[in-house]
């Protein structure tokens, strides 16, 4: 194991880690845990560590196509919203790197998501309370602190963060024949496969698919592009100022407080603030499509199917034949393809390693039950808490997953822990 552990901390991970109690332990390393990291960084005395079970950081490695950006401001990094100030912030990446001119200059419409990792990637050098290389592979409760096995060193800690992230989503119908030619869009540049002269249909109508489709429409020759969705149209995402004002920390509180099932419908309603698709990167694939038709004398090479749900697949592993069914006239009821690509989504689950504790947490209708610092319910100590980041939408609205509020979050956690208001929020 890695023992790059943050000397606040005191802690040796390859002498048993137990050796002093932590104020806490966070499992997972992105954006969200990354966040509480920097924010806990300048506080004197707290004790934690960050685990990570990759060897290094890197974020949604299978999307960083090079053309993708951020649906958010540059100000919603992993500290700015809470502390403007603090050396983690983006601004203080790029006048670190030297491209602050530059980058004013070039005036993107929005921050590249491959230079948005870069800045992630910087901020992970620099915090030494992360330990890449540590795979927890169980946590338990005992003698007033949690116990997180990682190999054969154990790290014991007052209070539990859970940063693991969402899982792929991939329906049931696709799961048995998951592999080199059906695969989730999660993974699209890991496998990088070969779309040269091949069919490729691309099943979703959110963001990650709509990249994808744009990503092989300019940079590929594939000899056919179907993209399927369920939804009724390829809908743009809500970036209108009300739809944003869902995602400031007034609202999501407001959210907190309601009924399950009136937060249910709310979820529903406000979908396309957060999982329509940029505007920009529509008018991009129609555009293309338009000059496949007009200009390149190819029409139906990017072929556009909504209102379609795919329900089987049949065949493989060189052709596929996808089963569909749609409300509209001009629908196949068979689709052929050579590869198929999973843009499905992401959902939470509660990881493996949490199986001894799984037990003892409260849900509710199966939904683990999140307070108002996000801290889950449990039959343990009230003063060991253990912390859910981008796990609780079903309890924080549809903010929870997204980036907007990612150092509120964190800072909600921090003082929770400290039990004071370190930071304002």
């Amino acid at each position: 194991m890695n023992a790059h552990i943050d000397a606040h901390v005191d802690v040796d991970v390859d002498t048993h880690v137990d050796a002093r109690i932590l104020d806490y332990a966070a499992v997972g390393i992105g954006p969200a845990n990354m966040s509480l990291a920097a924010l806990a960084h300048p506080v004197d005395g707290l004790r934690g560590a960050h685990l990570e079970r990759r060897e290094s950081f890197s974020w949604h490695p299978g999307l960083l196509l090079p053309e993708a950006t951020l649906q958010v401001s540059l100000l919603k990094d992993l500290v700015t919203l809470v502390d403007p100030t603090s050396p983690f912030s983006f601004l203080s990446f790029l006048a670190s790197e030297g491209r602050l001119y530059r980058f004013l200059a070039a005036d993107f419409p929005a921050v590249l998501r491959a230079e948005f990792n870069q800045y992630l990637q910087w901020v992970a050098g620099r915090l030494p309370s992360l330990t890449f290389g540590a795979d927890v592979r169980s946590v338990d409760f005992r003698d007033g602190a949690f116990q997180l096995r990682a190999g054969e060193h154990e790290v014991t800690a007052r209070h539990l963060v859970l940063g693991t992230g969402l899982a792929p989503s991939v329906p049931e119908p696709f799961r048995p024949v998951l592999g080199p030619t059906v695969f989730h869009s999660g993974e699209f540049l890991l496998r990088s496969p070969d779309v040269t002269g091949r069919r490729v249909v691309v099943v979703g109508g959110g963001q990650s698919g709509a990249e994808i489709v744009r990503h092989l429409a300019v940079g590929a020759a594939p000899d056919s592009i179907t993209w399927v969705s369920r939804r009724s149209s390829f809908l743009p995402m809500d970036d209108s100022p009300f739809a944003n004002d869902l995602y400031t920390p007034e609202y999501v509180r407001r959210f907190h407080a309601l009924p399950a099932d009136h937060k249910a419908r709310l979820l529903e309603r406000q979908k396309y603030t957060s999982d329509g698709i940029d505007l920009q990167v529509l008018q991009d694939i129609y555009r293309l499509s338009y000059r496949d038709e007009f200009i390149e004398n190819n029409p139906g090479r990017l072929r556009f199917l909504a209102d379609c749900a795919v329900t089987a697949i049949e065949g493989g592993p060189d052709e596929w034949k996808l089963v569909v069914e749609s409300s509209g006239p001009d629908a196949p009821a068979v689709l052929a393809a050579d590869i198929v690509i999973l843009s499905t989504g992401y959902a939470h689950a509660l990881p493996d390693f949490m199986a001894p504790l799984a037990a003892r947490l409260r849900r509710d209708d199966g939904m683990l039950v999140v307070g108002d610092d996000f801290s889950v319910a449990w039959d343990g100590p009230a003063e060991n808490r253990i912390y859910l980041q981008n796990g609780a939408r079903h309890s924080w609205g549809v903010a929870d997953p997204n980036l907007s509020l990612l150092a509120w979050r964190s800072a909600v956690i921090l003082n929770s822990m400290l039990g004071e208001t370190r930071y304002s929020v």
